[in-house]
């Protein structure tokens, strides 16, 4: 796992992308949103350099072999209402190439900075397992379900 700022964009040796980030502004963050976000913390920034849009924009194309999949923080309410990071980073992705190997997912936080619903903790890592279990780093053909 790395942070977005320091996470490589020439994935020549990976075999599965995994993208999260906040629902921010109805999808991805961007710098003033991300500054938005800054200013409610009372913590320290999980990430002070780029958001997920930036570095899918700067992935090389051409990831045909490459298995991903894409998760958001968000407000538990309808998507329609709150936008969806996962659904912006699925649809990046795929534009770049990538095999998706399961459907956008969001996971509900209380409030602007966390923390997660309870029992969202949980869904997350099933989903994380989930994916697990459907890559298969020896399978070249990768398919969603």
């Amino acid at each position: 796992m790395k942070e977005v700022g320091t996470a490589p964009t020439v994935l020549d040796d990976v075999q599965l992308v995994v993208v999260g980030g906040p629902t921010q502004g109805f999808g991805m963050s961007r710098p003033g949103t991300r500054q938005g976000a800054a200013k409610q913390s009372t913590s320290g920034l999980v990430s002070s350099g780029i958001g997920m849009r930036e570095w899918l924009g700067s992935v090389q194309r051409g990831r045909e072999s490459v298995a991903a999949a894409a998760f958001d923080t968000r407000f538990k309410k309808p998507s329609w209402l709150t936008g969806s990071a996962a659904r912006g980073a699925e649809k990046q992705l795929r534009e770049l190439g990538f095999q998706r190997i399961a459907p956008a997912e969001s996971f509900f936080v209380t409030g602007t900075t966390g923390p997660l619903l309870d029992g969202e903790l949980e869904r997350a890592r099933r989903w994380g397992e989930e994916l697990a279990s459907r890559f298969d780093a020896s399978e070249p053909d990768l398919r969603a379900s």
